[in-house]
């Protein structure tokens, strides 16, 4: 079993999750993935069977796309709807405030990805350092935003879709619109609907794979 397998990913699962129940199912051990998702997030994962795992760097760096669902008038100490939340203000922005912060939030920007996150600090996971107490510090990066389409607004909610760089944090895009807007922000919900020119609707959930050969069939080549 060589190449790719398009998922999507429930909510309430890791990523390993994943590999670990694609294991259980196909029996074949060499799974890998070409990209993260949150446990709280959902939609497509690459997933990379036997030499399809030597593509994974390259198919990391592809570009993404999500549809994020963000509450204004609050921050979250993570960053999204897990975390503890920390009331701003009850400043209503207008819709036209709102689109102008996106584009002040598009092109080539500079986030300062979530300590909450994946990133690997002196060989840990951020996130596990900041969980033990410790003071986490991610240096900043320059992202590519290269669209921020406003999909609907009902205040305290912004759904939002986006098409970004790879290393973009939407977490992070979420906050920072709170505070263009000055009320706060986090990210309630996320899905990632593209990766590259690999799509959602193409993937397969879990339990459709419920045999070696079903799998089989619907690896691509890398």
């Amino acid at each position: 079993m060589n190449g790719l397998l398009l998922i999507n990913k429930p909510i309430g699962i890791t990523s390993f999750d994943v590999i670990r129940d694609l294991r259980r199912r196909t029996g074949f051990r060499k799974i890998g993935h070409a990209g993260t998702l949150d446990p709280l997030a959902s939609g497509l994962m690459l997933m990379l069977f036997g030499t399809g795992c030597k593509q994974a760097m390259s198919l990391t760096k592809l570009d993404k796309r999500y549809i994020a669902d963000i509450t204004l008038g609050a921050n979250s100490s993570t960053g999204d709807n897990e975390g503890e939340k920390t009331v701003v203000n009850d400043h209503v922005p207008t819709r036209a405030e709102v689109e102008a912060a996106l584009g002040k939030l598009t092109g080539e920007i500079t986030q300062t990805p979530p300590i909450y996150s994946a990133i690997k600090i002196n060989g840990q996971e951020a996130y596990k350092r900041a969980r033990a107490g410790e003071t986490v510090v991610i240096p900043s990066r320059q992202v590519t935003i290269h669209e921020n389409k406003l999909l609907r607004y009902d205040y305290p909610t912004i759904e939002l879709e986006s098409h970004v760089s790879s290393g973009t944090y939407i977490r992070t895009l979420a906050e920072d619109l709170g505070g263009l807007l000055g009320t706060g922000a986090y990210l309630n919900g996320l899905v990632r609907t593209a990766v590259g020119g690999y799509q959602l609707e193409d993937a397969l959930v879990l339990d459709e794979i419920d045999s070696p050969a079903v799998a089989e069939v619907h690896l691509r080549d890398v």
